[in-house]
């Protein structure tokens, strides 16, 4: 990457609202899972647990987040992160423990979706 790429990069984090940044993290979670599935031959379960350590560490977050006292969200909806977190917590170990590839899918949706909505897009 040129140093002018890297520049704006760097500007363009700065200025990113909070959301946006999740959204950004949310698809970068994504593709990697995604990256999983589109190359499964040659990723296999060592790239299916690195997508799974990094996605896990992204929803660690966003529950200890909502859960925090003075998070200014609404209970409703720190209640539903905190549901969404518990199931990609849960569906993440279940991979762990017998990697499928055809699991992938519903936390790849999860992701792109919750981006979707934090970007303001449909």
């Amino acid at each position: 990457m040129s140093s002018a790429a890297q520049a704006y990069a760097r500007t363009a984090q700065r200025t990113a609202s909070p959301r946006e940044i999740e959204a950004q993290a949310l698809l970068k979670a994504a593709k990697q899972l995604q990256d999983v599935v589109t190359n499964w031959e040659e990723k296999g379960a060592i790239g299916l647990q690195e997508a799974l350590l990094f996605n896990r560490k992204l929803w660690s977050i966003f529950v200890t987040e909502a859960m925090r006292d003075d998070n200014p969200q609404s209970i409703e909806i720190r209640q539903n992160i905190a549901n969404i977190g518990v199931f990609v917590m849960s569906q993440s170990s279940a991979l762990q423990i017998k990697p499928e590839v055809e699991r992938l899918q519903a936390l790849i949706d999860i992701n792109r979706n919750i981006a979707a909505g934090l970007s303001g897009r449909p």
